[in-house]
Formats: C-alpha cells, sequence, structure tokens
C-alpha cells in the first residue's frame, strides 16, 4: 500500500501534561498549542477535561482559538461522563474530535477491569457510538485499543471489536503499545494485521511509548506498515520514559523521503521553550536537540566532520543542523582520544591563525593534559596554542636584538644563548630578517628561507597595541619545511623571534 502524507496528532498537552510534576495551566498551555500551530501538526489532543476543572476549561479555551485547519480533539475513557465532557468542553472547535479507549488486552481485561472480553468489545462500540451522537456530522471520532502492544494472541478478536467500532462511527482507530515491552517488529506486525483487516477509508494511528527506548523507531517503522496517524509529543514528554519524540520521527520520515507536514525549521526554539516551561532540561546526549548531539570528540569523527563540514549530508551527522534551526552547527571537543582536527577547528574559531602542522605539533602537549585533566576548556587549548607557538622552547634562547646605525646598509646586534654559551653578534643586511639570519650563519646555524610574511596579531588586545606578527618557513637540509611564528610589539622583534622559534624547533 502506497504510504500517504503523515498525519501528527500531538499528545503534549495531554499526554505530556499529565506526566508533568506540576501540570500546566491554561495561559501556559496556550503557550505550547501556539508553538504546536506554527510546527504545522494537523491535530492536537488538548487534554483529558473529565479529570478536572483546570483542564477541563483549559480544553475548552483552546477549542476556541484554535485555526479552522486543526483538529481538536479531547480524551475520555469509555463512559458517558467522560465522554460528555470532552463534547462540551471542544464543541467551539472548528474541527472537533472525541478520543475514546479502553484496554482489550488478555492481561488488563482479566487483571485491571476484571470484565469478560464481550463486554469490553459491547463498551467499546457504545462509547463510540455515543460519542458519534455527540459529535454529528461536524466532529469525530477516535477509538483507542489500550495495551493493544499486548494484543498478539488475542489480536483476532482486538480486530473484530475495531469493526464494530467502526460500525459504530469511528474514524480513526489507535493502536497504543502503552507499555513498550519487545522490539518494534512484534508491534508492526500486529499494525499491518490490523491495518489489513480495516477498511481503507479508516485511518490507522499508532501511539508508543518509550519504555525501552525504541520509540521513535516503532512509529516510523509503523507508518511504513500503514498507520496514516502518528501521535507523538514534544520533547518525547510522557508518562514514565515518555512517548514518541515529535522531532525524532518527524526528522526521520523526512530522511525517508516522506512528505512530513512539520515545519522542521521550528524544532529546536520549540525543544528549548518546552524544556523551559516543563522544567524538564533536555539531556545533553538527546538526538537532534541536545547539546552535545552535535559534538565530536573521536579524532577519526572529528576528521570526517571536518571534510563534510557545511554539506547537506556529513561524515557523523544525520542532517544539517540549519534543518531543524539549529546554529550552533558541529562543535569539536578535545579529549585523550581527539587529533590535531579538534585543536584546528578550535584555535582556528577562537580567531587565531594556525596551520595543520602547527595543530599537529600541539597535539602531544595537549593529550598529555587531557589525560589528566579530561576534555580542554577553549581558554586552556589557547594556552598552549600561544605557548606552544610563540614561545617554543628548544637549545637557542634569544636575548636582544637591536639596530645600530644607518648606512649604506642597515646593522644590527644580536644576542642570544645556544646551550649555554653566549653569542654577541653584529652584521649587515637589507632589513633585520637577512641581517639575523646572517649573524646566526656566521655562528654556524645556517637556515634556508623559504616564506616569509608579517600581519597584525589578531588577538584581542583590552586597548593595548597590537602585536606584530611574523610566519616564517625554514627548509631543512632533508627538505622538510618548518613553519615557526613570532609576535611582538616590535615588527623587528617579531621577526626575530620567529627565528628562533624555527630554530628550536628544527634543533630540539
Amino acid at each position: 500500500m502506497e504510504n500517504k502524507k503523515p498525519f501528527f496528532y500531538d499528545i503534549t498537552l495531554r499526554d505530556g501534561n499529565q506526566a508533568l510534576k506540576k501540570p500546566w495551566s491554561t495561559a501556559q498551555k496556550e503557550i505550547i498549542f501556539n508553538e504546536l500551530v506554527k510546527l504545522g501538526v494537523q491535530a492536537v489532543e488538548v487534554g483529558f477535561s473529565g479529570s478536572n476543572d483546570m483542564d477541563f476549561e483549559a480544553c475548552r479555551h483552546l477549542a476556541g482559538i484554535a485555526p479552522s485547519d486543526i483538529v481538536i480533539s479531547g480524551l475520555a475513557r469509555a463512559m458517558e461522563k467522560d465522554i460528555i465532557k470532552v463534547a462540551d468542553a471542544i464543541k467551539h472547535a472548528p474541527k472537533p474530535r472525541i478520543h475514546t479507549f479502553i484496554a482489550m488486552s488478555p492481561f488488563n481485561m482479566k487483571y485491571v477491569l476484571k470484565k469478560d472480553p464481550m463486554d469490553i468489545r459491547k463498551i467499546a462500540a457504545e462509547a463510540v457510538r455515543y460519542a458519534k451522537t455527540l459529535m454529528g456530522e461536524r466532529g469525530e471520532v477516535q477509538f483507542s485499543v489500550e495495551h493493544f502492544g499486548d494484543c498478539g494472541e488475542n489480536i483476532g478478536f482486538v480486530i473484530d471489536s475495531l469493526l464494530e467500532c467502526v460500525e459504530a462511527g469511528a474514524t480513526t482507530l489507535n493502536l497504543p503499545n502503552t507499555v513498550e515491552r519487545s522490539r518494534p517488529f512484534e508491534f508492526v506486525k500486529l499494525v499491518r494485521q490490523v491495518r489489513k483487516e480495516i477498511p481503507e477509508n479508516i485511518t490507522i494511528s499508532v501511539h508508543c511509548h518509550n519504555d525501552l527506548g525504541m520509540a521513535t523507531a516503532t512509529t516510523v517503522e509503523s507508518y511504513f506498515a500503514g498507520s496514516g496517524q502518528l501521535e507523538t509529543s514534544l520533547n518525547g514528554l510522557g508518562e514514565r520514559a515518555g512517548n514518541t519524540n515529535m522531532y525524532e520521527v518527524a526528522v526521520a520520515l523526512h530522511n525517508c523521503g516522506a512528505k512530513t507536514p512539520v515545519n522542521l525549521s521550528r524544532i529546536y526554539e520549540t525543544a528549548i521553550v518546552v524544556a523551559e516551561m516543563s522544567n524538564i532540561p533536555i539531556y545533553e546526549k538527546a538526538p537532534l536537540i541536545g547539546e552535545d548531539a552535535l559534538a565530536h570528540r573521536s579524532g577519526i569523527h572529528q576528521d570526517g566532520a571536518l571534510k563534510t563540514q557545511g554539506m547537506k549530508k556529513g561524515a557523523y551527522r544525520p542532517i544539517h543542523p540549519s534543518l531543524i534551526g539549529r546554529d550552533d552547527g558541529e562543535k569539536y571537543g578535545f579529549t585523550s582520544q581527539s587529533g590535531k582536527t579538534a585543536l584546528y577547528e578550535i584555535i582556528k574559531s577562537q580567531g587565531y591563525p594556525i596551520s595543520v602542522e602547527e595543530a599537529i605539533r600541539l597535539v602531544p602537549v595537549a593529550k598529555e593534559q587531557a589525560e589528566k585533566l579530561g576534555e580542554l576548556p577553549t581558554d586552556s587549548i589557547i594556552d598552549i596554542y600561544l605557548k606552544e607557538i610563540f614561545e617554543t622552547e628548544g637549545p637557542f634562547e634569544f636575548i636582544s636584538f637591536k639596530k645600530l646605525d644607518n648606512g649604506p646598509k642597515d646593522k644590527f646586534n644580536l644576542k642570544f644563548k645556544h646551550e649555554n654559551r653566549e653569542f654577541d653578534l653584529t652584521q649587515e643586511g637589507d632589513g633585520p630578517v637577512e641581517a639575523c639570519l646572517k649573524a646566526l650563519a656566521g655562528a654556524g646555524f645556517v637556515q634556508k628561507l623559504v616564506h616569509y610574511e608579517q600581519s597584525a596579531f589578531n588577538e584581542e588586545t583590552k586597548g593595548a597595541q597590537a602585536d606584530a606578527m611574523t610566519v616564517i618557513q625554514f627548509e631543512t637540509p632533508e627538505g622538510l619545511v618548518i613553519t615557526c611564528r613570532g609576535k611582538d610589539p616590535s615588527t623587528q622583534k617579531a621577526n626575530v623571534k620567529a627565528i628562533f622559534n624555527g630554530l628550536n624547533l628544527i634543533h630540539k
């Protein structure tokens, strides 16, 4: 059977709300309701109006402000008084729906309801029939088999009961995995059986709880097994471990090519609003919306993420973050498991110049610290960068460098130490770099310069004079090119510091 466009039926204001330690007021429910409208869901279950006066008033208020294209539903047990309450609460909605339910699993019928199965079937059909008389032609009736996931051994009885509910006026049949107990395939197999026996014009719905953490998988697979309506919740709010998370289902279907009606770009902003209002923080590893959901700490993952950065499909992410309204993008954290990519990206993101070669040089020092401290804060990484790149330790110690006089060529004095031997050299040259290199060559330290550039150092100076930064590349006798940097308020000293950092890199 060809899958129709998924119909998202949101249960945040009912199943999600009733699971909160402090249920929402009418005003708070209205905020969440408006978020649902912006998301583009097609139906909203606004509450359980028979539970208390506050919920009744909230249901009535939301029904009164509902847009004309959204189904407004209210939950009722298969009892006349509950059904009347719902009908009263949602009667002003443009598209009202009464959602009534009763359990049909052998376990619940025997131990909870303590009724004969045929009596349960009769109660179900009569509840639907009565709800339909209250809804008339304008509204709809949905019937749920509570604990449908436990109905494998009496599925024939359930299907026959559902057919009677259809005859009584139900146009949507909801199949809840009220308590998730086994693998998704077992539940989906039951959904497929129901879909095969129920008339095509009747919508099959699924409502999956997350007790074993597979509600999203079960819901998505149920859609491909013929379930047209998907009951989901914002942030996965719901009883116990929660309900199917709407964001995960919508994005999974999107990735599978289904034309989801959900405004995916609203997901991240909505998730933050719901977390604040429910007082339930978003788990940092939560799929899609968690703070750490886009973080990479393994060196292999960081390398792949960097190489596919900005692409619609990433090496280690299911979507581009912008799809769900995230603008923070992928993150790189440095731990003992990380490598050059993380250092390169973190340092570069802070506005500091760095090459891949320099990032490789920093890895051993950063790993040593990370082994002791865990993930390194950005400030610690920048401290390592500044020390290791601009203050390279080795056998050469720069003491001073100054210009002596003006002549046909500039003359400079260079003082430095090499393995406790002090040098005091004067040399001419066309500028400080040539003079310094000639002085070093005269002392037996010949270097081959292959690249030179100087610019302002990109660092926050807090009102102080900006440093000059020199970048120099030396080629070793073995043909290896070494990049070295130096910074100083004096441009000529920045040059010489870069040279000595290069010497220490080559000779340490």
